[in-house]
């Protein structure tokens, strides 16, 4: 998008006769488009539990500390974040603030990765990243929303794999992350994102779009480390679009392939 000597708001469509992925239509977009926040709205069903193990007093600042400015909630500390991987999942997050705030960010990334649309793997992310009474209700709420109908929606088979030839994308980027509450217990932080969602591919009707939302989590420190007690989603903030060209399917499934995420820290 560029801004004329007008004043006027221009926006670069795709070039006559070159729809993105050989002519697919993103119509309403109703599944796909909210797939990066299924694991938002699910667990919803379990918002019984959201504050039953926090305690303490949670008036805490956002920033720790009174004397530290305020301008500052996204620089990095340069801190090491994390002490190592279990199952692939970053582990060892610090038990104070930061640690809180860079254990949200990777478990966002986690969350919205496609290990999710297995159900061994999902079971293991879920069984790693929340705490035990969150896990057990959760466990069969998701099964139920990661069925073979939304699967088949989204162009994955009854085990969730894309299609030979094409390359199925879900992942979150933590743009920056802010601890609304803190206590020695508890945590909440929301994490906003940027999300890449859809399936690369010649035969693809869903290209690979992106969105951006804010996810929230409600931690808590066990002899484990940091752990989800309830987590919710929201729309945004979202920037205006730049004026990008869109990539080919062919250029996103190489790109997916050969860039690999990062461990975020605080």
């Amino acid at each position: 998008m560029s801004l004329g000597d007008e004043g006027q708001t221009r926006t670069r469509l795709p070039d006559s006769g070159q729809d993105v992925y050989g002519g697919a239509r993103r119509g309403g977009r109703t599944s796909s488009r909210s797939l990066v926040t299924v694991v938002g709205v699910v667990v919803l069903l379990i918002a019984a539990i959201a504050f039953a193990n926090r305690g303490g007093d949670d008036s805490s600042s956002a920033n720790g500390s009174a004397d530290k400015p305020n301008s500052a909630p996204t620089t990095a500390s340069g801190t090491k974040p994390v002490r190592g991987r279990t199952n692939g999942i970053p582990t060892g997050f610090a038990h104070d603030q930061q640690g809180a705030q860079s254990a949200a960010a990777n478990y966002a990334v986690t969350l919205g990765s496609t290990g999710m649309f297995t159900k061994d793997s999902r079971h293991s992310i879920v069984d790693s990243l929340y705490t035990p009474a969150a896990a057990s209700k959760l466990q069969s709420a998701m099964d139920g929303a990661y069925s073979s109908d939304f699967l088949g929606k989204l162009g994955l088979d009854a085990n969730g794999n894309a299609p030979q030839g094409s390359t199925f994308v879900s992942r979150v980027v933590p743009v920056g992350t802010t601890a609304q509450q803190y206590s020695d217990s508890t945590a909440k932080v929301a994490v906003w994102y940027l999300g890449l969602i859809g399936m690369s591919g010649t035969n693809s009707t869903d290209p690979v779009t992106s969105t951006w939302k804010t996810w929230t989590f409600d931690l808590q420190w066990s002899a484990d480390g940091w752990k989800i007690v309830t987590d919710t989603q929201k729309d945004g903030p979202a920037p205006v679009p730049g004026d990008d060209k869109a990539a080919t399917s062919d250029a996103i499934s190489k790109a997916i392939k050969e860039y690999g995420g990062f461990t975020y820290a605080r």
